[in-house]
């Protein structure tokens, strides 16, 4: 069971944050969920900056685990439990950069880490690693997933 597994690694997902503009935070089709792109909430505030400059790669990285957990939030909100998950398919990291950063594929490792300890294998997942200009509300990083579900 994951919410056991979370137990295990001393996480508590947060309240799924309610969408602040014209879309929905998870969309269901068969047997897929598309989960919106979700900022790196830390309680009320937002982790802001562009990693390179004013945002550390290890902060950069904390703010990828931020919107993972929201995006999982998410999508227990959806489907009542994550047991319900089959495979993580795929995860986007948008990544504001600095100019000239070039590590965010090291920032969505941490993403893509903190997958793979909650579901084991079938937390490993295609991905795509983006640096932006600018995010949503300031935010550092953001990030969405595709999922298969039993």
């Amino acid at each position: 069971m994951i919410a056991e597994k979370l137990a295990e690694l001393g996480i508590e997902l947060p309240i799924a944050a309610a969408p602040a503009f014209q879309y929905v935070p998870v969309t269901m089709h068969e047997r897929l969920a598309f989960v919106s792109g979700q900022l790196p909430r830390q309680g009320e505030s937002l982790v802001t900056g562009k990693v390179g400059s004013d945002v550390e790669l290890e902060r950069g990285r904390e703010a990828a685990r931020l919107c993972i957990l929201q995006a999982l939030a998410c999508l227990k909100q959806a489907l009542g439990s994550l047991d319900r998950v089959d495979k993580i398919l795929k995860v986007t990291g948008f990544v504001a950069s600095a100019p000239g950063f070039t590590q965010q594929p090291k920032v969505i490792d941490a993403a893509s880490e903190l997958l793979f300890q909650i579901f084991g294998e079938s937390g490993r997942h295609a991905r795509s690693a983006v640096g932006v200009a600018e995010l949503p509300r300031g935010a550092a990083v953001e990030i969405e997933l595709i999922v298969a579900l039993r």
